[in-house]
């Protein structure tokens, strides 16, 4: 989840310069952050990313982490060094062996806890008796896990950097070369960009670069293909106090731009896609978090359509599903780079499977795995959760759907977004009566205890309040016993009778009852209103109705909202 910045250039560049880059990738993480330069400086802080000392330099390397091994301190921070301070090294990953590479480092002295710093010790000690090539080869041989690994050495004018799972891009700049976890560090600098495949080394400097593949044991050349990428997005937050708001309101615009997508330029790939689920006995969605809810409507939606379909949790698909020459895997990720989804598609081609993806992140590990690939078009999304990417995917997924006969008129929906917001001034006071709870439960059946469950994840993930989502028809086998006076029940309630003998059972137990409904019912005291009724579009206001309601209690609890603590927006470690 760590940012990795390492970058070269011809003419010296301050050491805030690198920093402003390293503040794009923020979202990977925010424990805290490190720089050092060529020219001698290092600076690590526990923290968000704020400006350093001004240091002039040709060379540096920055980092902001995502806590793995070893807790949120300076001791811990990136950039790492080895006992001569000769070597310095960022990474993004997890060393499963480290301790065992550890233990063999005898005589070293470790200032960390940080499974990172064992790679700088394992260097310093390697490079005793070999070059560089050879050092980097025998790690490729030992180390176990996932890494991305950017390396500086005093003195030298190469940095060096090591990728296997985790992602890393270098980034073409008319002085110089950068490398990068993201494209977005360098995207407002340059548009051409290499990626790294699997097992790959690089030796990069101001003047140029050159590739290495671990195969067969040994380093062999690489030629590298330069992508022409256009990725952008705004780090303003324009008079909007979060981000997450922010995004929240720019959902009406980027549901509309997806849906032109699907109609123009992205109709090719969408037919492409058609005609593999056509050709598949199998069809199944691998996803993560929102992403995993998002892909239960998709599902629910193609099912509809006459198309059967399965969803899995990625980091439980090796133990819960088989895959032949006749399954379509389709994943579905924000990032792009989920690490749980990438280990779940590894190997799948080998068995004959297809791949297709549904991301944000253009260019991503997922979306280069994919036989065909759908982008979301939902743009920068720099609050850790997941607002307009989720409705995103769920437009792209129903819009799918659609191609198969499930009718829906797509133009209405950026409007039927926009009426949600009229309910914002009840959503900000129902906020205020929730604060102070400490569980809160949201029901839902058919297509709505996917949203059920992803507002309870909102709840989690930003307002700090323990939530569960669940089918209403589970309520009796075994959640009712904790419905007592006052528990509050946030019920999705459309045109399904069932749901309403849920709530009744939960009112003549005591519990608070908030209704998400389109209906006029003097049952449901309390209550936002939705205005849809189809199933589309309300499962849709409904998602923004609980994201609005997690935004306005966290504020109302004085949270951090777009920085949670323990997580990160792009999960790229198991």
């Amino acid at each position: 989840m760590c940012g990795i910045i390492g970058m070269a250039s011809k003419h010296e560049f301050g050491s805030n310069d690198i920093i402003k880059m390293l503040k794009r990738l923020e979202y990977r993480g925010y424990d805290s952050f490190g720089i050092v330069t060529d020219k001698g400086m290092m600076e690590k802080e526990v923290g968000e990313i704020k400006p350093v000392k001004e240091n002039r330099c040709s060379m540096a390397l920055a980092h902001c982490r995502w806590a793995t091994h070893g807790g949120v301190t300076r001791e811990n921070a990136h950039p790492h060094t080895d006992c001569t301070g000769n070597i310095f090294l960022v990474h993004n990953g997890i060393i499963s062996n480290y301790q065992e590479l550890k233990n063999k480092l005898v005589g070293h002295k470790f200032t960390s806890e940080t499974d990172t710093e064992v790679i700088a010790h394992f260097f310093e000690e390697s490079l005793k008796t070999n070059d560089i090539k050879s050092s980097v080869l025998e790690f490729f041989r030992i180390a176990q896990g996932e890494f991305a690994i950017v390396m500086m050495l005093k003195g030298d004018k190469n940095l060096y950097a090591l990728k296997r799972g985790s992602p890393l891009s270098l980034g073409l700049l008319d002085d110089g070369n950068v490398l990068a976890s993201d494209i977005y560090a360098f995207s407002d600098k340059t548009e051409k960009a290499i990626f790294f495949n699997e097992d790959e080394f690089a030796i990069m400097n101001k003047d140029g670069y050159e590739f290495y593949k671990f195969l067969d044991n040994m380093l062999k050349p690489v030629s590298k293909e330069i992508t022409v990428v256009k990725w952008s997005g705004t780090e303003e937050k324009n008079h909007f106090d979060h981000y997450m708001i922010k995004e929240i309101n720019e959902e009406p615009e980027v549901a509309e731009r997806l849906i032109n997508s699907l109609r123009t330029e992205q109709k090719p790939g969408l037919e492409k896609l058609k005609e593999l689920i056509q050709g598949a006995k199998r069809i199944v969605f691998v996803a993560s978090g929102s992403s995993y809810h998002a892909a239960l409507l998709g599902v629910y939606f193609l099912n509809k359509a006459g198309v059967e379909a399965h969803a899995v949790i990625a980091s439980e698909f090796r133990n819960f599903y088989l895959v032949d020459d006749k399954t379509l895997l389709i994943a579905v990720s924000q990032s792009g780079e989920t690490m749980d989804v990438i280990e779940a598609l590894h190997g799948m081609k080998a068995k004959g499977a297809k791949i297709a993806s549904l991301v944000n992140v253009p260019y991503s590990t997922i979306q280069r795995m994919s036989n065909v690939s759908i982008n979301i078009e939902a743009g920068q999304e720099i609050c850790v959760a997941a607002t307009k990417s989720f409705v995103n995917q769920v437009v792209a997924l129903t819009y799918l759907a659609s191609v198969f006969g499930y009718e829906k008129d797509f133009s209405k929906i950026p409007d039927e977004i926009r009426d949600v917001f009229s309910q914002e001034g009840k959503i900000k006071q129902l906020a205020k009566s929730l604060k102070g709870e400490k569980d809160i439960y949201i029901i839902g059946r058919g297509y709505l205890y996917p949203v059920a469950r992803e507002i309870a994840l909102k709840i989690k993930e930003i307002s700090y309040i323990h939530a569960e989502g669940m089918m209403g028809g589970e309520l009796k086998h075994g959640t009712l016993a904790l419905i007592e006076e006052g528990t509050p029940v946030i019920a999705l309630i459309d045109n399904k009778p069932e749901i309403i003998s849920n709530v009744m059972e939960i009112k003549a137990r005591g519990g608070r009852i908030i209704a998400v409904t389109n209906r006029d019912d003097e049952r449901f005291q309390e209550s936002i209103r939705i205005s849809a009724h189809n199933k589309f579009p309300f499962s849709i206001e409904a998602s923004i109705a609980g994201q609005l309601l997690t935004y306005y209690i966290a504020k109302e609890k004085g949270l951090p909202i777009d920085k949670v603590r323990n997580l990160a927006k792009s999960v790229t470690v198991k």
